[in-house]
């Protein structure tokens, strides 16, 4: 068992399910704000020296700044467009191979780990490390999944992938020793989960695999129905036959891995 799944059973209440997607929206809510008040974005940036200076909320409105810029020559809003989709895409899919716990841990490593360095050298730090992390870890369930670069060149997510990482070696061997420092630190909740807590496919659940299957293959066929379907993970026994379920005392159906999450109601 690896120290995710042994904070997960002590701490799995603390998942927080669709986190990507809420971090989506606040995203596209934060680029409108922008627009509408030219500016905003500078209140709400990681920066150390005004964190110390009381204003807290930097310590997370960071994440909500959306990437406007991109290799393309596009305008601000269809990156941001871009940008939104892509968090709630590589959100959907490592949630139905990790589970929502280990995906909220996972995110909240790399937060930790960004706010360090930028605390640590003393300069504002953007989420692009944190959503480089979100990418990796993607890579590694969905390697072989297929995205249209400019809705024309087919390309695997394992190409992407090897390619952005091959540039962020290229920038940590050339680049300071303070940037260096600066992107592994960042990069912590990657390391953390593939080198020290072996959470690659390999080691993950029947569950998070059948899910992770189904993300891979939908389903489209509309009258082929789930009879049974986990309140946590959202596998069913289409994506797993082998995965058995139970009802809980507070009415909801989950897997058997999951089951332990259940919420008990009282009278």
């Amino acid at each position: 068992m690896t120290w995710p799944d042994k904070l997960e059973r002590r701490l799995g209440f603390l998942a927080v399910p669709g986190l990507l997607r809420y971090v989506a929206f606040f995203n596209a809510l934060t680029f409108l704000l922008e627009k509408s008040s030219p500016g905003f974005l500078q209140i709400l940036d990681l920066d150390p020296a005004a964190v110390l200076h009381g204003q807290a909320w930097r310590l997370v409105t960071y994440i909500f700044i959306p990437q406007m810029t991109s290799f393309l020559p596009l305008p601000d809003w269809a990156n941001v467009a871009f940008y939104v989709l892509f968090l709630w895409w590589i959100g959907n899919g490592l949630e139905a191979a990790w589970g929502a716990f280990k995906l909220t841990l996972f995110f909240l490593i790399g937060m930790l780990g960004t706010t360090v360095a930028a605390f640590f050298f003393g300069t504002a730090f953007s989420n692009f490390m944190l959503t480089a992390s979100l990418f990796f870890a993607f890579a590694r369930f969905y390697p072989d999944l297929v995205i249209y670069f400019a809705y024309i060149l087919p390309l695997k997510v394992k190409w992407i992938a090897w390619f952005s990482a091959a540039l962020l070696l290229l920038q940590i061997i050339t680049g300071s020793m303070q940037f260096r420092a600066a992107a592994i630190a960042a990069m912590a909740n990657y390391l953390l989960f593939f080198w020290a807590g072996d959470c690659s496919p390999s080691a993950q659940s029947p569950a998070g695999d059948g899910a992770a299957e189904a993300f891979r293959n939908p389903i489209h066929d509309s009258d082929t129905q789930a009879l049974h379907r986990c309140a946590i993970c959202g596998a069913t026994e289409l994506a797993d036959p082998n995965l058995e379920f139970r009802v809980a005392s507070n009415g909801e159906e989950y897997c058997l891995p999951h089951l332990g999450q259940a919420k008990v109601t009282r009278a």
